[in-house]
Formats: structure tokens, sequence, C-alpha cells
């Protein structure tokens, strides 16, 4: 991703409605791995609606800083090709 906040928020501004593969750290060695839509990007945060059958929540949000401290990694999944980090 981009190098500061402003620069995530264009990166992620410019793939709203696209497919999102997210790498969460959960904590305790925990590693969350969720796939959905970039939904939403606000100010501070931004919203990705989680596909229903695998999760069970239907929305999850983080911050653009969660992206810049490498908290959360964000893949975008291009279809019929594997996914790939967004820069």
């Amino acid at each position: 991703m981009g190098k500061t906040l402003i620069d995530i928020k264009r990166a992620l501004d410019a793939n709203v409605g696209k497919r999102i593969t997210i790498k969460a750290n959960g904590g305790r060695r925990k590693t969350m791995e969720r796939s959905g839509l970039l939904e939403e990007t606000y100010p501070s945060v931004f919203i990705v609606k989680l596909d229903e059958q695998q999760n069970a929540f239907e929305r999850v949000s983080y911050s653009y800083a969660d992206i810049l401290t490498e908290t959360v990694e964000l893949m975008l999944c291009d279809e019929g090709e594997s996914a790939q980090a967004l820069k």
C-alpha cells in the first residue's frame, strides 16, 4: 500500500466495489482471513461486506492506520486470476 494514510485511502477509493481478501492480525498468534466486497470508504475507515456463507458477520470495518501499521493486509481478487496485494 501507500506510504501515507492519504495514499492508502486513494488506492482503496479506486477499488470500491471490487472483491478483496483481508488478512488481519487477531492477536495471540491468530490470523484471520476473510473475503468480500470493498463496500465504502470514509475519511477514517473503510467497510468490507463479507461473504455470507463463510462469516458470521455481515460487515467489518478497518482504519487506514491498520494497513499502514501492517495489522491488516489487503489483496485484490481479480476474476480468474490469483490475488495481488494492493499497492
